[in-house]
């Protein structure tokens, strides 16, 4: 069964705006596992834009399906939260400080060494790992290399090409890219832009995902539909396209 994994950083982003607690970024975590969340993802940055430090501690007990915090390993404060913490899953993002939105994956064959020593950080404390990372062939067999226990296809390429009327063209680089990895050994997770209109599409050609993460799309749509609501809908569109098959 693919996970579903909601990303909760843009409720702190609407918190912050006005300052205060509202809304109370604990509650919507405790409501998102009530209402049929697989799991929680959080992605803390060094501006604190969104997720801050003291929400990953307070989240931390309240998870109790699965707790995933995303961030760049380069810095030191998100590595000593992570083994602070200790999530389920850790995913290591290669973003710049200041970027808006995660854009790239790893280079895996360039910081291979960089990799393995950050993944073998994390797996002494007990904590999986995943890796961002583009459909490319060469980069998933690096990415092996590295020890890790999963890589996060990113999909923004793929939604795009959905959104434009290509969803032949665009699956094909992460279906050949899911096997792969598949074939290797590694879990797989995807996420960034995937929404209720592309996500079937996307499961039904890779059914043997682990975990999609899923935020802006998400949230967007539970301020028109609902949010229990709309976590019931991305639910049955994993569900659903097994059937499909």
């Amino acid at each position: 069964m693919t996970r579903l994994s909601v990303n909760i950083n843009k409720f702190a982003t609407l918190r912050n705006a006005r300052g205060g607690n509202n809304p109370n970024l604990l509650q919507v975590a405790i409501d998102a596992q009530i209402f049929g969340a697989d799991g929680i993802t959080v992605h803390p940055r060094p501006d604190e834009r969104h997720i801050r430090y003291t929400d990953v501690r307070a989240l931390r007990p309240l998870v109790h399906t699965e707790f995933n915090i995303e961030g760049n390993c380069r810095e030191s404060t998100f590595v000593d939260l992570v083994l602070e913490t200790k999530p389920e899953q850790v995913t290591l993002v290669p973003d710049a400080t200041g970027q808006l939105t995660s854009d790239h994956g790893w280079d895996t064959i360039t910081h291979l060494d960089y990799l393995k020593k950050m993944v073998s950080i994390f797996h002494q404390a007990g904590i999986r790992v995943s890796l961002f990372i583009d459909p490319v062939e060469d980069l998933i067999r690096a990415a092996r290399d590295t020890g890790t226990d999963r890589i996060e296809l990113y999909t923004e390429a793929y939604a795009r090409g959905y959104e434009n009327g290509k969803k032949e063209e665009a699956i094909r680089p992460y279906v050949e890219a899911a096997n792969l990895g598949h074939a290797i050994g590694l879990g797989l997770n995807a996420g960034h832009d995937l929404d209720r209109h592309n996500l079937q599409y996307l499961h039904k050609h890779i059914p043997y995902l682990d975990e999609v993460s899923i935020g802006h799309a998400l949230i967007c749509d539970a301020i028109y539909l609902g949010f229990e609501n709309t976590i019931q809908l991305y639910k049955r569109q994993l569900a659903g396209s097994i059937a499909s098959k």
